[in-house]
């Protein structure tokens, strides 16, 4: 064999493996799940992933719509784990054959599905698959305009948003009666964590702290239509529809990244279908995103851990109503600004808290349009307020009262943790 044919066989050997998403953990592990599935009564299911491991995509298909039933037979909480994972197992071969068949999008669409609902044990491979499909998807479109445009340049369209100076007086009809009119919430620039520790972890008292993201790649990349595209434009994402969560005509859809930015961009977007990425944990899922943000110092204080490291991304006019939540929180405000509203704990009482139990750390309260009989002892409480701003950080105690308004197109991440004494808690 001349020396031209080996490097031809090997070229061919290089491509026919670009044609294979590898999966190692399904396959080493497809035993046991099969064992746990038929435990729980899933041998139809077995069936049907059998049939798909052997490239047949009607079964691959099957034995995903089994799997999503599963999950939804009721309660999120009470699913059989091994269904979650069955799900997941179900993504990948849906996954590796539309892969197979150069269908990059299919494949990266069923690979989100299995990260978004899908069980822990094949997560490595999720994410494993995601990296080698996104390349060959980015290759597809390498001459199209999205994949053309330079990042970097200075380009109003590009932008999700220009900054301007906030005429305070022109927000006062946008916000919730007496807004911005007593107490704010301080700043403070730099702020050391000793000071932090001192000042206003230990007492459980608001601060925005100002001058602490400048080594954020995202201050500069998530503000560019066309990093955002590039980056993450094929990636399927859960987003919300609707004023807020509290509402009837509230819901949640399942749509790309560019598909969300272009609803964004939309001129005719109203309170009523609005849409907003909102509390996801966006940085599990696109992993290129998180290299753009550095975890705060502030995050250690208290000895705990990280909980939860979430993603809040939407139009003016998105709102997330009044509530509270168990963990230490700081609201980082990488694009645009927001306003926010803030009642310590210990006016739980006066802001009516819902009875039902999964919306019980949220307020009856509807700060937009209060209704001052029904609820008379809100009328007169004292509160904080601010504008945060872009480049700023919020920092929230625990279980204080929070409304959270956009101002403009916002781009925000929100950092939970414990402190030691609560490391435990869920």
């Amino acid at each position: 064999m001349s020396a031209t044919d080996t490097t031809g066989s090997t070229a061919c050997a290089v491509e026919a493996e670009k044609d294979v998403l590898e999966t190692p953990v399904l396959d080493s592990e497809r035993p046991n799940l099969f064992q746990r599935i038929t435990e729980e009564g899933g041998y139809a299911y077995v069936r049907m992933a059998m049939l798909a491991s052997g490239g047949d995509m009607r079964a691959a298909e099957g034995a995903k719509e089994m799997a999503w039933e599963q999950l939804h037979s009721g309660p999120w909480h009470s699913v059989v784990p091994v269904w979650r994972d069955a799900y997941a197992m179900a993504c990948l071969h849906v996954a590796k054959l539309h892969y197979a068949a150069a269908e990059f999008s299919l494949a990266l669409r069923a690979l989100d599905m299995g990260l978004i609902m899908g069980g822990l044990s094949l997560r490595d491979d999720l994410n494993s698959a995601i990296k080698t499909a996104s390349k060959r998807a980015r290759l597809t479109i390498a001459t199209s305009k999205l994949g053309s445009e330079d990042d970097g340049k200075d380009d109003k369209q590009s932008k999700l948003f220009v900054s301007e100076e906030v005429d305070v007086a022109e927000l006062q009809h946008l916000l919730p009666v007496k807004s911005l009119s007593s107490n704010m919430v301080g700043r403070r620039s730099s702020l050391s964590l000793e000071a932090f520790l001192h000042d206003y972890f230990l007492p459980g008292f608001p601060v925005i702290i100002s001058d602490c993201m400048a080594d954020w790649p995202a201050k500069s990349k998530w503000n560019n239509m066309n990093y955002l595209k590039r980056i993450a434009g094929f990636r399927t994402i859960p987003v919300e529809v609707g004023k807020n969560y509290l509402c009837q005509d509230w819901k949640q859809e399942l749509i790309t990244f560019s598909e969300f930015l272009d609803r964004i961009q939309s001129d005719d977007c109203t309170s009523a279908d609005t849409t907003y990425l909102a509390q996801h944990q966006l940085f599990d899922q696109i992993q290129e995103l998180r290299h753009d943000i550095i975890v705060p110092d502030y995050c250690f204080a208290g000895g705990g851990e990280m909980r939860s490291l979430n993603a809040w991304f939407g139009p003016a006019g998105t709102v997330t109503p009044l509530h509270h939540d168990p963990h230490h929180n700081i609201l980082a405000q990488v694009v645009g600004r927001k306003y926010v509203r803030l009642y310590p704990a210990s006016l739980s009482e006066e802001l009516y808290p819902h009875a039902e139990f999964m919306l019980r750390n949220s307020s009856q309260v509807d700060l937009d349009n209060v209704d001052e009989k029904e609820f008379p002892k809100v009328v007169n409480l004292e509160f904080l307020d601010c504008i945060l701003n872009e480049g700023e950080m919020l920092y929230i105690p625990p279980r204080w009262w929070h409304y959270v308004r956009s101002l403009t197109t916002s781009f925000s991440v929100s950092f939970w943790w414990s402190d030691i004494a609560n490391s435990s808690a869920s």
